[in-house]
């Protein structure tokens, strides 16, 4: 036993994210934790990651990895399926790890840089340098793919098994920062690690990083897991106690749902020797969850606590802040929605007072000297964005903050004049469609005809608009699918920014329970994937032809042409830091008029000798993927390594075939002497299933 005020914890924001501004889990954790005489460690090991790895000496590592294993497949006879891949993966990111090494450390200091990180051709070199670190870190660990929100692998999370494969340090890049943060813990006698897994692309590295914790602390050193993509996960397997074992696999414990509270009670029980079973929110191994989960009661939580973070290494020129006014969707019954802190659709929804709320703005202001934040939240009452507005002009606060909203006609052009007299920048909107038949479908709850109002008064107002929306819901036509990029198009001198992603079924929303009520046969999920990520389903009717697909990305690319836009986190991708900064300097119609601000080409680069047709291995071997994984899918609904292989084995192999291949930063390999064919690159505006 030991006094609570004695204990130490350790709260942990796992990679891959978003390494330009902090998330607020672990604050909010923190500033818990705090008010009731806890100490506490935050670690943003995201970002200190990326640090580790975005450096000279560790990406000339990189590249003596890659350019190692392409000469061991130049001195193969032949390639099979599986080296075919990785040989085309290897090329493809070769001029990247040649150039990025000697360009990263002028890249990062750009976007640090409060001058440079907002001039347009500066930037942009920068974010390509990054981004090429980035492609060439995942192909010299392919089948890697690894980027600020993404981390994936063929066979990624579908058994324990898998996840300690891919842990171990010849598969895993973070694998020496991990053996860093193990000692610095046991240096620091924790007596409690959590980590604060949010999304998808940080599962597997929190996986990993918790299976070196375990071997370097200990039994004695209790690691427990939440956030909302593990909630999602072992809301799956509530019932099953052996499986959520071993989902837990190196973790004693997880809380699901909201933390501040079950994480506190998890303190106390360690502190006085108690066994923590029982605590509402949290399932220890061998245990079950209870169904439901307690709520946290928003207006007695403290503001979030930053203190402790490095919060002048964010790869951003102003420190933006996110703060969370309101919690869980107060309309909450859209069809398609569902994420982590509800057992299905969207959690309740909860405000902070909003004096409470200019109180912890005005504080977190002035003690980090910034005037940047992001509201984030689910989606916050137009009337009580309104309200907090107001405060915040009645209080003389000179804030710049953005937000994301549904389209409510409660904005009227009054109302979003006080919005941006109040410091908003953005507004993101959940569009979703301009297809009222869809529009009904999702239970948005608005037509458009009042969308298109709330965007123009916004836009009027100063105020730049962020549409997002998708297609492919279930039964939607090819013409549904283009009413929405007409409407953007029309709107197009309001939009500041758009997404136009991909529909994504999730287990808990209202079209994964109702399936004849949307046009589905079926949904299932593949044998093999004992985790449950994947969830595939089909149609009764096909609503579209692949020759309407293509027409669609036709017409979506025409689109994305009049924006400069950029992927996330970048300034030019939706809601985050970077963006923000640029709406402040440059005005709403920023990444309209400066789409043609890109930087200088790079150097010609490099040529080489390739003993196989780089092209042809490159093309042939990604449609014989998609081939096999439609077969594993689709066909046979079952996933393992020994039955990919089996298929990838009789793919015939590449053959010899040696020329000569100019490689260079951002660029396709393309044979010396001809130049590259570019392809229109969809992924800032098209979010593919995963």
């Amino acid at each position: 036993m030991m006094p609570l005020s004695t204990m130490r914890v350790a709260l942990i924001y796992p990679p891959t994210c978003d390494p330009t501004a902090p998330y607020l889990s672990v604050p909010m954790l923190t500033g818990f934790l705090r008010s009731r005489g806890i100490e506490v460690l935050p670690v943003d090991a995201n970002l200190e990651t990326w640090e580790g790895l975005l450096r000279r000496d560790a990406l000339v590592r990189v590249r003596a990895r890659l350019e190692r294993r392409l000469a061991r497949l130049d001195g193969r006879p032949r390639l099979r399926h599986v080296e075919q891949r990785a040989y085309a993966a290897l090329w493809a990111a070769r001029g990247d790890a040649a150039l990025a090494p000697e360009r990263i450390e002028g890249a990062l200091a750009c976007l640090r840089d409060r001058e440079r990180a907002l001039e347009p051709e500066a930037y942009d070199e920068a974010v390509q340098v990054v981004e090429a670190a980035l492609r060439a870190i995942s192909a010299a660990y392919a089948p890697l793919e690894l980027s600020f929100s993404a981390y994936r692998t063929p066979f990624a999370l579908t058994t324990p098994e898998e996840i300690a494969l891919d842990a171990r340090p010849e598969r895993n890049p973070f694998a020496e920062y991990e053996r860093a943060l193990a000692e610095r813990l046991k240096a620091a006698e924790v007596g409690l690690v959590g980590l604060s897994v949010v999304f998808p692309g940080q599962m597997q590295p929190a996986f990993a990083l918790a299976r070196r914790l375990r071997a370097a602390l200990g039994e004695a050193v209790h690691l427990t897991v939440g956030g909302p993509a593990l909630t999602q996960l072992l809301v799956r397997a509530r019932t099953d106690a052996a499986l959520m074992a071993r989902i837990l696999g190196p973790f004693d414990s997880a809380v699901c749902y909201e933390g501040e509270t079950p994480l506190w009670r998890l303190c106390e029980a360690l502190a006085s020797g108690r066994d923590p079973t029982g605590i509402p929110n949290l399932v220890v191994r061998g245990g079950r969850l209870a169904p439901g989960g307690t709520l946290e009661d928003l207006r007695t939580l403290p503001a979030p606590d930053f203190d402790g973070l490095p919060l002048d290494r964010y790869l951003a020129p102003e420190l933006v802040l996110p703060y969370d006014p309101t919690r869980g969707c107060y309309w909450g019954i859209c069809t398609f929605c569902h994420y982590g802190l509800a057992e299905k659709g969207t959690a309740p929804y909860k405000e902070r007072a909003v004096e409470t709320v200019l109180d912890h703005l005005a504080a977190l202001s002035a003690r980090h000297r910034t005037r940047y934040f992001y509201f984030s939240q689910d989606s916050v009452a137009p009337k009580t964005l309104s309200r907090l507005a107001e405060g915040l002009i009645a209080r003389g606060l000179d804030l710049r903050w953005a937000t994301d909203l549904k389209p409510e006609r409660y904005l009227d052009a009054d109302r979003a004049r006080t919005l941006r007299r109040a410091g908003a920048v953005a507004c993101a909107l959940g569009v979703e469609s301009a297809a009222p038949r869809v529009l009904a479908l999702i239970n948005k709850g608005r037509p458009i005809e009042e969308v298109r109002a709330v965007i123009g008064n916004l836009d009027r107002a100063g105020v730049a608009v962020e549409a997002m929306c998708f297609t492919d819901f279930p039964t939607e036509s090819a013409a549904e699918a283009m009413a929405t990029v007409r409407f953007l198009e029309q709107h197009s001198g309001q939009i500041a920014l758009f997404i136009l992603g991909e529909f994504d079924l999730t287990p808990g929303s209202i079209v994964a329970q109702r399936l004849a009520q949307f046009g589905l046969r079926e949904i299932w999920r593949v044998r093999g994937d004992e985790l449950g990520i994947g969830l595939f389903f089909e149609q009764a009717r096909p609503s579209k032809q692949p020759r309407d697909e293509e027409l669609l990305d036709q017409a979506i690319a025409r689109l994305a042409s009049g924006w400069l836009l950029r992927r996330y986190p970048w300034a030019g991708s939706l809601s985050t830091a970077h963006t923000i900064l640029w709406y402040d300097r440059y005005g709403p119609d920023a990444f309209r008029r400066l789409r043609g601000r890109r930087a200088r080409p790079f150097a010609p680069g490099r040529v080489a000798r390739a003993r196989f047709d780089v092209a042809a291995v490159s093309a042939r071997s990604q449609a014989a993927e998609m081939e096999i994984w439609r077969v594993l899918v689709r066909e046979r609904r079952e996933v393992s390594r020994t039955a990919y292989h089996a298929l990838a084995d009789a793919r015939p192999a590449a053959l010899p075939a040696p020329g000569r291949y100019r490689y260079a930063l951002g660029e396709p390999p393309h044979p010396d002497g001809r130049r590259p064919r570019h392809a229109v690159n969809q992924a800032v505006v098209r979010r593919p299933s995963w």
